[in-house]
């Protein structure tokens, strides 16, 4: 079984650094040879495609653009009215990414409307979400891209979010039947919302094109106190054959390269992979 690969989301790590050049030299010097970035559109792709290839660095994930913040969107995916805008911010996200060198897309599904009942306006969202859905996929496939799809808990982060459960994201792959679109998992966010860790990652690892971590319930690393243990999950990860990477998305107790104790041990016990693993 080959060791996990890990990748450093830059969006998050880091968080002393002011830029994201920054933090993928620092990235780059911490031991980490892939990194991962949220919303990489304040900067030229160029600049940071170069950064990134100075120190060594594959980038394998971004997000769509999340629409516009200071109106409390967060993506655009499934929101009714916004499909002109979601497919404009798809376009931007596969310039960055064809510049990046980046494989995958977190195709953002955002939330439910301010003032809607959710389960009034899950049928019209669900309709959205698998229109704009087909054709991502299409202009992904044009480019070898993939697109990921990511449930995000509304017990504690976002409340109003659409995506929530692997469940209801599987049955939206399932509906779209397009093979370069997969599951997001982010093992936070999913102890958050049903637990069953076990159960499900075997059940939708067969789905899933990228991993993130952090411990429950703080975010933190996940070497930090929590409700999750890192190691049987790991062992679990590779035991199943997973063989894309592992995104650090959590929140730094402290200093960045001190919090990667966990890390380091992991590979001191496991060794990295090694080149076309």
């Amino acid at each position: 079984m080959a060791p996990l690969r890990f990748s450093a989301n830059v969006s998050w790590l880091f968080p002393e650094l002011p830029s994201l050049a920054a933090r993928l030299r620092a990235a780059g010097s911490s031991g980490f040879e892939a990194a991962e970035v949220g919303w990489p559109y304040g900067e030229p792709p160029e600049a940071l495609a170069r950064t990134a290839q100075e120190v060594g660095l594959q980038l394998v994930l971004i997000n769509t653009p999340p629409g516009d913040r200071e109106k409390g969107e967060m993506g655009l995916g499934a929101v009714p009215g916004r499909q002109a805008a979601f497919r404009d911010g798809l376009e931007q996200a596969v310039l960055y990414a064809k510049a990046l060198g980046c494989p995958r897309i977190h195709l953002m599904a955002g939330r439910v409307p301010q003032g809607a009942d959710r389960a009034a306006v899950r049928g019209e969202m669900d309709t959205v979400f698998l229109e704009n859905l087909r054709h991502a996929a299409g202009v992904l496939a044009q480019e070898n891209l993939m697109g990921l799809l990511e449930p995000i808990n509304t017990r504690i982060t976002d409340p109003r979010y659409f995506l929530d459960t692997p469940q209801q994201a599987a049955a939206i792959l399932e509906k779209v039947g397009r093979p370069n679109l997969q599951l997001q998992m982010d093992i936070f966010h999913w102890q958050i919302m049903d637990g069953n860790l076990t159960g499900n990652i075997r059940e939708f690892l067969p789905l899933v094109g990228h991993v993130q971590v952090a411990q429950v319930p703080g975010r933190g690393e996940p070497g930090s106190p929590g409700e999750l243990n890192f190691p049987y999950l790991f062992q679990l990860l590779e035991d199943e054959g997973y063989k894309g990477f592992v995104g650090c998305e959590y929140q730094p107790r402290g200093d960045t390269v001190e919090g990667l104790s966990w890390l380091r041990s992991y590979w001191d016990k496991r060794g990295r992979p090694q080149a076309g693993q």
